[in-house]
């Protein structure tokens, strides 16, 4: 198998587990009872620790070195907690007030967000497409929220809000931790940023007490999180957009939120209206306008769309 052809498997595979892992929360939080903080919480403190014991077995005590700068440890406290703390939790929220599907597609505003923070950064207008995904994000937006009536809402003010927030946290993420990542690898920094950012919700949210109906399921939808959605489906997908390329790879993760609402249709019974696969084609297809440049963007200023990790 060609460089090519594994790079793109190993990104759509990424995203789909990436998707699987949202229904999977899905589950968890509206047929199993837990709650958003304390599956965050979960999550993050054994995904963490997971990563680090990888890093560590390929770096060894390198992956302490982190710790040694005073800036490095600000900038790391940072990204664990407004950037990866606040992102899973409002994404985890905004299922938990509506659907996988719904809340992964709030999440890919993101890009739009970014574009938009970039252009007042560097005083430029936006280009005609980018415009045009502005305008198409915006749709999207109100045919989710409205089922494009103007007196009520389709979804709850909680779902929306969460959404939103969600796009925010995921800009927040994307941007803030560039000087760490650059310095110190993605995996070391997301093992000690997930870590952190775990015991930190840990304080609220209190793991150890555990909470909702736990069976076989339960049990299976939370490794699938864990392991599949956070170590494995990240990895992958570091892997695969190393072998095609950014631009590449954010078209193809648009299987995240595919595999997410199928999954939430077909396995969790979730029930879509026209003006909701309207609103998420036109919200997809902002990913699809914004690879539109007429020449690359910096790494640093990279548009990414995988919050989900």
């Amino acid at each position: 198998m060609s460089q090519y052809k594994s790079g793109v498997m190993f990104t759509v595979v990424g995203a789909l587990l990436w998707g699987i892992s949202g229904t999977s929360g899905q589950f968890l939080l509206q047929q199993r009872g837990l709650t958003s903080g304390w599956l965050v919480a979960v999550r993050m403190l054994m995904a963490g620790l997971i990563l680090l014991v990888l890093c560590y077995k390929k770096e060894k005590d390198a992956i302490f070195r982190v710790w040694k700068d005073k800036r490095d440890r600000k900038d790391l406290f940072l990204f664990a907690a407004l950037g990866l703390s606040f992102c899973q939790y409002t994404y985890f929220a905004t299922i938990g007030h509506s659907n996988a599907g719904t809340a992964t597609v709030l999440q890919f505003l993101a890009p739009v967000l970014i574009m938009i923070y970039l252009s007042v950064k560097n005083k430029k207008l936006p280009r005609p497409a980018e415009m045009a995904a502005i305008v198409f994000a915006v749709a999207g937006i109100f045919l989710l929220a409205t089922h494009g009536r103007l007196d009520s809402l389709a979804i709850s003010q909680e779902a929306l809000m969460y959404g939103l927030l969600s796009a925010v946290s995921v800009v927040i993420y994307n941007l803030q931790p560039a000087r760490l990542i650059k310095t110190y690898g993605t995996l070391l920094s997301l093992g000690w940023g997930m870590l952190i950012g775990g015991v930190l919700l840990s304080i609220v949210y209190q793991p150890w007490r555990i909470i909702g109906t736990w069976d076989i399921a339960a049990f299976a939808a939370l490794l699938v999180i864990i392991l599949l959605g956070t170590v494995i489906s990240f990895s992958l997908y570091l892997e695969g957009v190393h072998r095609i390329g950014a631009t590449v790879g954010s078209l193809l993760s648009s299987a995240e939120p595919l595999s997410a609402t199928f999954l939430s249709v077909f396995w969790l019974g979730t029930s879509l209206h026209w003006t909701d696969l309207l609103g998420i084609a036109l919200i997809l297809s902002t990913v699809f306008l914004l690879t539109l440049k007429s020449k690359p963007i910096k790494s640093s200023e990279a548009i990414q769309t995988e919050p989900n990790i």
